[in-house]
Formats: structure tokens, sequence, C-alpha cells
């Protein structure tokens, strides 16, 4: 699967960046809007204290930006399509910009020139949950909104969070999965993304409490990461093997982790002797689910996850929405969306692919 984006022009009368071709090969991750009470002026998309009209058209031309961990990396790729395609439906200007690293603050340049750029709306996964803050503070100073996505930033720095799916569900659902490979008892380790990832921190410090109070024989001995490279993922589940002897299983809730500690398995002695679950797309685990290396894993539908992001986004800069909770919107197929506390909107439950069902998904 490609994604080709074009580059676009932003409001302000800037050239917006150009974005190249980017093909689909390799990573996976909630809020508070402010209100009238924190003082929120300088808030972007109209949030600012300002009273929600729903019946509220979206302007023309809306420009939005889409920023993510990093470019070229598949499961982003697949979210940029689907906000693309939101961003069709309303009639708005796409582009696409960001880092090749996924570092804490790889992404602040990319904020930086959107503002001057006059971007309408920002959609951002962050690296960290800090780096960014003082940049997006500065895009919403300027009038943008700010919605992010799959990993949040400080609450206090954006007007929305899209959620993937809960937090708790995510955790369990891994947790359960694993232990459903294991027999409920062994050892098990983690192999993460970036150490300051909010979500993965998020899903591994829940993953661990509830993996302590319903499975206690499972003992999660360590969390390595691989920085969502696939190289360096690869070589920290090789090390993972050989400092644990004894391992059971490896949980990596990050699609480029699971994509490469899969590789590593399925041409090893331990295939079939390790479990291995976590966070992947259907198409970079389909042959390892073929070829016995994974038996089950989850995750949601990216593509979902971006256009939602999009149409809230739209909804905030039309003044539909100010990031209270209990405000609603329309998110074009996926229907009515409701704000929940502390400015997160969450896109629904994850899904388990194992042999059965994996090849009716293409993403």
């Amino acid at each position: 699967m490609s994604l080709f984006l074009t580059s676009r022009r932003l409001r302000g009368g800037l050239t917006g960046v150009a974005v190249a071709a980017m093909v689909l090969t390799t990573a996976a991750c909630g809020g508070t809007t402010r209100g009238e009470d924190e003082g929120s002026g300088s808030g972007g998309g109209g949030s600012a204290g300002a009273s929600a009209d729903p019946d509220a058209e979206i302007p023309a031309d809306l420009a939005v930006a889409f920023l993510p961990k990093q470019l070229n990396n598949p499961y982003f790729d697949v979210a940029a399509t689907g906000s693309e395609r939101a961003v069709g439906e309303i009639e708005g200007e796409f582009s696409q910009v960001g880092p090749s690293e996924a570092s804490a603050s790889s992404q602040v340049s990319y904020i930086n020139t959107l503002t001057q750029q006059g971007a309408d709306v920002i959609l951002t996964s962050a690296n960290d949950p800090n780096a960014i803050c003082s940049a997006l503070d500065q895009a919403r100073s300027g009038g943008a909104s700010v919605v992010t996505f799959d990993s949040d930033t400080d609450p206090e720095c954006r007007d929305l969070f899209i959620n993937q799916a809960t937090a708790d569900g995510i955790a369990q659902t891994q947790i359960d999965l694993m232990a459903e490979q294991i027999g409920g008892t062994g050892q098990v380790a983690i192999l993460s993304a970036t150490a300051n990832a909010t979500n993965q921190n998020t899903w591994i410090e829940l993953m661990t409490e509830y993996a302590a109070s319903e499975y206690p024989d499972m003992e999660i001995v360590t969390t390595v990461y691989g920085d969502d490279e696939d190289e360096k993922s690869f070589q920290e589940t090789q090390g993972l093997l050989q400092t644990y002897p004894d391992l059971k299983g490896i949980i990596s809730p990050t699609t480029v982790g699971i994509s490469a500690a899969a590789r590593y398995l399925s041409g090893s002695e331990y295939k079939g002797r390790v479990a291995l679950t976590g966070l992947g797309t259907p198409n970079q685990m389909r042959e390892f689910v073929q070829d016995g290396t994974v038996t089950a894993f989850a995750l949601w539908n990216p593509e979902d996850l971006g256009y939602l992001a999009a149409f809230a986004g739209a909804a905030l800069a039309a003044g539909q929405i100010t990031g209270e909770e209990g405000e609603t919107f329309e998110a074009g197929d996926l229907g009515e969306y409701e704000v929940g506390a502390d400015g997160v909107v969450v896109l629904g439950e994850p899904t388990v692919f194992n042999a059965e069902n994996i090849d009716d998904f293409d993403f």
C-alpha cells in the first residue's frame, strides 16, 4: 500500500511544505482542553471561553496539517490516509510534515513552521508529553486548533485528544492475550517505543498493575526500548532472549516493535517457544500469524483514528465545539462523537487479530 501526499498551500500566503511519496513499511499510541477558568485566552480554534455553535459551518479551504511522530512509519501513513480523506470531504487543504526520527523535541521546528504558515488545524501524535508544549501554545495563540491523537501532550497544550481506545482497555487486552498464550505463568518482557512516549508509558504502567492483580504468576521482568526503529527493535528482541533464557513471552505495544520482534522470532530457535503479542497492523503481521510465529495481537483502525482527528479539528476550527465535556460533533462516516472528561474523545475498543479474521482486514 502506498500513500502519496502532495504539498498544499496553507493560509497566510506562505507555501506549505512539500511531502514526498511514502511507502507503507513500519509504530503504534488522554488530556484536557483549556477552559474559561484556566485563562485559555491564547487557545486556538475559538475554544478560549467561547460558546459552541453546533450549526456553525466549517470554513472554506480549512488548512489542516498532519504531524506524526515520524514520517515513513506505516502506522502513521495509514492514519494520514484517514485524515486526508476527511479533509477532502470537508473540502479543506491537507498537508503532512514531520521528522524522520521519533525523538522528544524533533517535532518542535515543524510546529513553529506551521504556525508561521497560518495552519488552521494541527493534528499531532506527541513524541513527548511536554517537549512540544511551548510550540503548540504559540500555534494556538496564532489561531490554530490543536488536536493530539494516538499519543497525548500535557492536556494544557492542546484542545482535544483523540484516544484510540481507553488506556485500560488497551493494557488489559495485551496482558490477557499474553496470559492466554503462556498459561498465565512465566517471565514476560516489554519491547516499547521511545522512553518518553506518553501512550507507551501509560499502557506499560497499567499492564504491570493489571498483570500483578490478575496474573500473579506472570512476571514482567523488564522493559526495553526500540525507539520505533526497526533494526534497534530487532536487536533489542535478540538481547532480551539472550539475557532471559527462561523468557516465555514478549509484549510490544508498538507496531514497529512487534513486527521487528516477529521477524527475529520467525527465523530463530525461539519460534513457537516464545509468545509474542502487542499492537500491530494486519498487513505487517499477516505473514507471522500465518507461519505460526504470532497467535494473536490487537489494534484499532489507524485510518479511522486519523479520520476522526481531522473531523474533530474541523469542528473546533468552525466553533461547533470548544472541547468541553458533553459536546458532540459529527465525524463523517463514523457518525457522532462526544467529548469526554479532560477533552478526550475515544475512537472505540481495540480489535484482536488472529488466524481466523486477519484476512478480513487490509491496513
